[in-house]
C-alpha cells in the first residue's frame, strides 16, 4: 500500500470483527469477505462491496433470501425451518423470546445461543393401554382408552409445564381409575360410555392448564378374567334359553287357542267334524301297510259309519 500509484490501482475493503462483507462481480454475488482487510484490482472487473453488521442475530433486508442459502453463507447463516404442522418457541441465550410460526428462519451466527423447541399442532391419538382395575365389586378387569387432543395454547404446553403429554396422560390414567373404582362390574357393562363424558368432565379443568383441548374420549375395549368371562357366558346362554321358553310357551298358547276355536266350529257344523274325522283317518291310513280286522260284522259297520252322515 506504501507504494507510489498503487492505491490508485485498487480497491481496499476493511471489514471490522463484528461484519462480513458481500462481494458482488458485475452484480452478480461472488463471495463473501470474513474480518480483514482485502485488495481488489481496479478496472478489471466491477466490484461491489456490501458489508452486514452480524452483532444482532436477525438479518436484514438487504440480504436477499436466496443468498442465505449459498454454500459460501453457510458458516455465517444460522437456518431453521417449522413444518405447516408445527409451532416453535425461540429462545434466546436460555430467555424466551417469541413463538414462531410455520416457515424457513435466518439468523447471523455469533455469539448470541439460539434454541428452538417445536410442538406438533395436529390433532393427536394417545392411548391409555392395558389399565388393570378393581370395581367397586372387586372384579378385576383390564381397559383400554383412548383419547384425540390438540395442542391450541404452545406457551402453556412448552413454557409453563414440562413434558405436557405426560401430565395428560396422568390426568387420564387417575381420572379413569378414580371413575372406575366406584362402579360394579355390571354397572360398568351396562353404561360404558358414561366413562367417556366422566373423564372429560372430571378433567376438563386440569387440561385447559396443559395448553390443550381433548376432543373425543372412549373405551376401546375392557378385557375381563378368563373366570368371570366364564360366568358371563353362562349367564348370557340362561338368558337366551329363558327367552326361547318364553318363545316357545307363546306358540303353544296360540296353537292351543288355535285348536279351541277349531273345536268351537266343529261343534257347531257336523260337517265340519265329519270331514276333520276323515282328514286324521287318512293321515292314519298314509301310515299303516297292512290291516288285519278280527271280530264280527260290527268293525266294518263302524268303519263304514266314519264316511257317512
Amino acid at each position: 500500500m506504501q507504494l507510489a500509484g498503487f492505491s490508485e490501482h485498487v480497491e481496499l475493503v476493511e471489514v471490522s470483527d463484528n461484519e462480513i462483507c458481500l462481494v458482488f462481480v458485475n452484480n452478480n454475488y461472488k463471495q463473501v469477505l470474513a474480518a480483514g482487510r482485502h485488495v481488489f484490482w481496479k478496472g478489471l472487473l466491477t466490484y461491489h462491496f456490501q458489508k452486514e453488521d452480524i452483532t444482532d442475530i436477525e438479518i436484514g433486508t438487504t440480504v436477499h433470501k436466496q443468498l442465505l442459502e449459498k454454500q459460501t453463507l453457510a458458516y455465517y447463516v444460522r437456518q431453521f425451518k417449522l413444518e405447516p404442522s408445527e409451532k416453535g418457541l425461540l429462545f434466546l441465550n436460555g430467555a424466551f423470546s417469541k413463538i414462531l410460526e410455520a416457515g424457513t428462519y435466518y439468523w447471523w451466527k455469533n455469539a448470541t445461543s439460539i434454541s428452538i423447541s417445536k410442538v406438533d399442532i395436529r390433532l393427536t391419538t394417545m392411548d391409555i393401554a392395558g389399565q388393570e382395575i378393581l370395581t367397586k365389586d372387586k372384579a378385576q378387569i383390564r381397559i383400554n382408552f383412548s383419547i384425540q387432543y390438540q395442542v391450541v395454547d404452545v406457551l402453556k404446553a412448552m413454557l409453563e409445564n414440562k413434558d405436557f403429554e405426560k401430565q395428560l396422560y396422568m390426568l387420564m390414567q387417575l381420572a379413569l381409575r378414580s371413575y372406575i373404582g366406584r362402579m360394579t362390574l355390571d354397572e360398568l357393562m351396562d353404561n360404558k360410555s358414561a366413562i367417556n363424558a366422566h373423564v372429560l368432565e372430571e378433567t376438563a379443568s386440569q387440561v385447559e392448564l396443559l395448553g390443550v383441548k381433548v376432543f373425543h374420549a372412549g373405551v376401546k375395549d375392557i378385557i375381563l378374567p378368563g373366570d368371570i368371562r366364564e360366568i358371563m357366558n353362562q349367564v348370557l346362554v340362561a338368558e337366551k334359553k329363558a327367552q326361547a321358553n318364553i318363545i316357545t310357551r307363546r306358540e303353544e298358547t296360540a296353537s292351543t287357542r288355535s285348536l279351541l276355536n277349531t273345536a268351537k266350529l266343529m261343534e257347531d257344523n257336523a260337517m265340519l267334524f265329519k270331514l276333520k274325522e276323515m282328514e286324521y283317518v287318512e293321515k292314519i291310513a298314509e301310515k299303516i301297510n297292512n290291516i288285519s280286522v278280527s271280530g264280527n260284522g260290527q268293525i266294518v259297520d263302524q268303519l263304514k259309519q266314519l264316511f257317512v252322515k
